[in-house]
């Protein structure tokens, strides 16, 4: 373990920093999640159309091209919009962190699209008709009656959802965001042991991966226990 004294603080620092992309990401991937499938279930073709596209276009193109493209083309537009108000500037540099952040959100929030829009299908009637007799506003039942049996369907492949993206922070690190493998990479250059260094990634992802797994497990037992209750 010699080889890798001098780099653990590197590695800590880059694990926090995948966290924080987690975070923002898994925050941008359910609004992205929901608007889609609102725009599926609304009663608007052109909606439906444009979270149709998204879909396709994002469950179908590489994930790490989706990344290179947001970064340089949000660079090329940024540019292009500064140099009309200053001719001078050559470049607009996009933060890493958000570029990736929003990529991977975007892609990772098509595939919620589908699993929020289930979910929302699968919610039951009688609940629904219940709360209207109760005299619920259409904002109440969908937020007591709709929201919370939606999480309950949506939760199991939700989680497969958080670790895709938990994942996918790996990828960032082609636009030169310094979390763990950007950390391996350069760690490789100047030890020359790259399984070790990999190594070490991988344990830090699995550290990460155990912890959703967890986490989602708790949620679903506590969820199954509250509708049994409630029962």
């Amino acid at each position: 373990m010699e080889v890798l004294t001098g780099w653990w603080d590197d590695y800590f620092w880059g694990a926090v920093i995948v966290a924080k992309v987690f975070i923002a990401s898994l925050s941008l991937m359910i609004l992205f999640g929901l608007i889609g499938a609102g725009a599926k279930l609304s009663n608007s073709r052109v909606a439906q159309k444009i979270a149709g596209a998204y879909t396709v276009i994002f469950r179908g193109t590489p994930e790490i091209l989706v990344i290179l493209l947001l970064y340089f083309g949000s660079a090329i537009l940024l540019t292009s919009i500064a140099q009309i108000f200053n001719p001078e500037i050559k470049f607009v540099d996009v933060p890493p962190f958000w570029a990736g952040t929003i990529a991977i959100s975007i892609i990772v929030g098509s595939y919620a699209t589908e699993t929020f829009r289930g979910a929302f299908l699968g919610v039951n009637p009688g609940s629904i008709e219940a709360a209207r007799a109760l005299g619920m506003s259409t904002l109440q039942t969908f937020i007591y009656i709709r929201i919370p049996e939606m999480w309950r369907i949506a939760l199991p492949p939700f989680g497969n959802h958080m670790l895709s993206l938990i994942k996918d922070t790996a990828l960032i690190s082609i636009i030169g965001l310094n979390e763990t493998l950007f950390v391996a990479k350069q760690a490789i250059t100047v030890t020359g042991k790259p399984f070790t260094m990999y190594i070490v990634v991988g344990a830090i992802y699995l550290g990460f991966s155990s912890v959703i797994t967890l986490a989602v497990m708790a949620i679903e037992k506590f969820g199954n226990r509250t509708t049994i209750d409630a029962k």
